[in-house]
């Protein structure tokens, strides 16, 4: 069984890559904000929330998106430990939207220290119910998962096999199929967790 959301480019890019920030903070630690632009950018898109995006968001520019993320960096600005817990990212993204009007929206933190049971069922909700999953890694053993130690990517579809689970990951620009149960045994026991975002009426 597979289920996959509709991906919006920015140019060339599926969502936007934060190495092509000049903005230094942005560009080494910009991730959290990055997920929060391209969620933002979702909503818009899949839900009609268009306040919740300041520009078109039929066209989508690197300009525009950069100039977005600028406005989205107060709310959540890199630091030295990182966007490092789910509670720091909701609490921004939770301002961000009050400050445009929007109080509908709830979230809840899902930390990964849960059985892989009760991660892969929340996602397959989120999913099937067409909302993007906002995903924070930490520490990871495996070293496919390098260049996401200590950092925030959204999930974007899963696929179910009889004996495997794969989730669509995106990020840097692009997208990458993980086994979603090599994604969730870090190895660590602070390992980070995904966001579950509602909104309070029929999808």
């Amino acid at each position: 069984m597979m289920k996959e959301l509709e991906l919006f480019k920015v140019e060339n890019y599926y969502g936007f890559d934060q190495s092509l920030f000049s903005d230094r903070w942005m560009n080494i630690g910009g991730c959290g904000a990055v997920v929060a632009c391209d969620i933002s950018i979702y909503l818009a898109r899949r839900f009609g929330l268009d306040h919740v995006y300041p520009f078109s968001k039929d066209t989508i520019t690197a300009s525009e998106y950069i100039r977005f993320s600028q406005i989205m960096k107060p709310y959540l600005r890199p630091r030295m430990t990182g966007i490092n817990t789910l509670e720091v990212w909701m609490y921004g993204y939770r301002n961000y939207l009050k400050s445009v009007g929007e109080t509908r929206i709830s979230m809840k933190g899902l930390n990964s220290d849960c059985s892989f049971e009760t991660m892969r069922e929340a996602l397959k909700r989120q999913i099937d119910s067409s909302m993007a999953v906002p995903y924070l890694n930490l520490q990871h053993h495996n070293p496919n998962f390098t260049n996401y130690v200590w950092h925030w990517f959204w999930l974007a579809g899963y696929e179910e096999f009889e004996d495997s689970f794969m989730v669509k990951a995106v990020t840097y620009g692009t997208y990458h199929w993980f086994s979603f149960p090599d994604l969730w045994n870090s190895g660590y026991t602070k390992k980070g967790g995904m966001i579950l975002i509602n909104l309070p009426w029929d999808r």
